[in-house]
């Protein structure tokens, strides 16, 4: 899935991998049957990608569950800090890479599994870093504490070449201002998952709400 361009390789892109449902759940379970519900609703509902963040002793278990058991949802790894928590999660299945942060040691252990990734940036120098090791696709985070879609406007104005996934406060109330920017691809969120319709397992709300968010977007024009 790799291609060479001079010494950078460069990893599957993260755009194709949303292209046709550019939302991203931000999943945090406790449960891996939770889990494992929570994917099959989310696919239901139209959503194709989901990234169990790792703040749970269970996110591991999660992930390796969802890869095995729901093969038609792409599930990913969020909440990666560590080049150990990047092996660790490449093991139990996951098959694409979420950081809340940037560092060249922790993009680098994202770059070298190969998968589809998004280091997470908020700042001019953390996406000229980036730039400089290849990575043109990143995720703005916490976007609503670091100005939002403003900020990103300001950002793409000067780093024209790069695009920006932001998650943080992203809802389906504020979700046209983000999409207004061509340079943001997609918008991570948790609010098709609320934490009340998982604990009474209402899997069928969780649908609808995925529906409304694809349907909103469909409206955006913004799906293929």
């Amino acid at each position: 899935n790799q291609f060479s361009c001079g010494e950078i390789m460069l990893n599957p892109s993260f755009a194709a991998l949303v292209k046709n449902s550019p939302i991203l759940p931000v999943l945090h379970m406790e449960s891996v049957e939770d889990a494992v519900n929570v994917s099959r609703a989310l696919f239901k509902g139209g959503i194709t990608c989901a990234e169990i963040v790792l703040r749970s002793p269970v996110a591991l278990d999660c992930i390796k569950a969802v890869a095995e058991q729901v093969p038609e949802m792409t599930v990913g790894v969020g909440t990666l800090t560590t080049p150990q928590q990047v092996k660790d999660s490449v093991a139990a299945g996951a098959q694409f890479l979420v950081s809340p942060s940037f560092t060249k040691t922790l993009a680098t252990a994202m770059i070298d599994t190969g998968l589809p990734m998004l280091p997470g940036v908020v700042s001019p120098s953390e996406i000229t870093q980036a730039l400089e090791l290849g990575i043109t696709e990143v995720k703005f985070f916490p976007a609503a504490q670091y100005g939002g879609a403003k900020t990103i406007k300001a950002l793409s104005s000067v780093f024209s070449q790069v695009k920006f996934c932001p998650t943080g406060g992203v809802s389906l109330g504020n979700m046209a201002e983000y999409f207004a920017n061509k340079s943001i691809f997609a918008v991570g969120g948790s609010w098709m998952v609320p934490k009340d319709l998982i604990a009474n397992k209402d899997w069928d709300a969780i649908t609808l709400l995925c529906q409304q968010a694809i349907a909103a977007i469909n409206d955006l024009d913004k799906c293929a």
